[in-house]
């Protein structure tokens, strides 16, 4: 069963065309990666289903409803949550504030708002610095907390972009066991990620785009050896 299905979508800009006709699904409860070189248009396809972006043209499908049209506060309510490239908490806000915005989603009073921000911060590792403020957590928290404040509006399906930008490798390696844990809660997992050994670790099944367009599809093994995406992109064969 899908969870999403995208359709055809394209997304322009004053003419130049940024996604291109691209098509994909999202297997309901897998790990998808979405893979590509700077510039392809991954960004821009998750802005568009995302509803930050609304696309030019084509179909996106949550659970079978069309949902092209609808803003991102529609989309997060019925279930699609994402996290950005670049963290940008409230700074001057403490860890558990900032996870809390994110819980209003669905609670149904401050009270219960603040019990999802709590048990969003304890998944990611973060309990013991709710009271911290966001500004003054290093990089690893920071992500951590993005993906935090996610968690707390109760997503169904998640988008991730670009979660390991700037981590160490101790920090990855802990994200990549915390992504897993997450997926494994019952959370559908879509993400983008330039780190090639952790989308083919965590990925059941992988796209790949270019220029705005998806130009293969797979396993991990499938696309780490397939031709056009080794000259496209992983410029020699990946060991999976």
């Amino acid at each position: 069963m899908d969870a999403m299905k995208i359709v055809d979508v394209c997304k322009s800009f004053q003419g130049n065309i940024a996604v291109n006709n691209a098509s994909l699904k999202v297997e309901e409860g897998k790990i998808t990666g979405l893979i590509g070189a700077n510039g392809a248009g991954k960004t821009t396809l998750f802005n568009c289903i995302s509803g930050y972006y609304q696309a030019t043209s084509g179909k996106i499908y949550f659970r079978d409803k069309e949902i092209q049209n609808k803003s991102a506060q529609q989309l997060c309510h019925m279930g699609i949550a994402r996290t950005f490239q670049i963290a940008k908490p409230f700074g001057m806000l403490s860890a558990l504030d900032n996870v809390a915005v994110g819980g209003y989603n669905k609670a149904k009073n401050r009270k219960e708002a603040y019990q999802f921000a709590e048990e969003s911060l304890e998944m990611v590792g973060l309990l013991d610095k709710k009271d911290n403020l966001a500004m003054l957590l290093n990089t690893g928290e920071q992500r951590k907390l993005e993906l935090a404040r996610a968690l707390s509006t109760k997503p169904e399906v998640l988008l991730l972009d670009e979660v390991m930008a700037g981590l160490t490798p101790t920090e990855s390696l802990e994200m990549v066991n915390l992504i897993e844990k997450v997926n494994a809660s019952g959370i559908t997992i879509l993400m983008i990620e330039h780190i090639m050994p952790v989308i083919m670790k965590l990925s059941s099944y992988i796209y790949v785009m270019e220029r705005g367009k998806v130009i293969a599809e797979g396993s991990p093994v499938e696309v780490a050896n397939n031709q056009k995406v080794i000259e496209s992109y992983l410029g020699k064969g990946l060991e999976v």
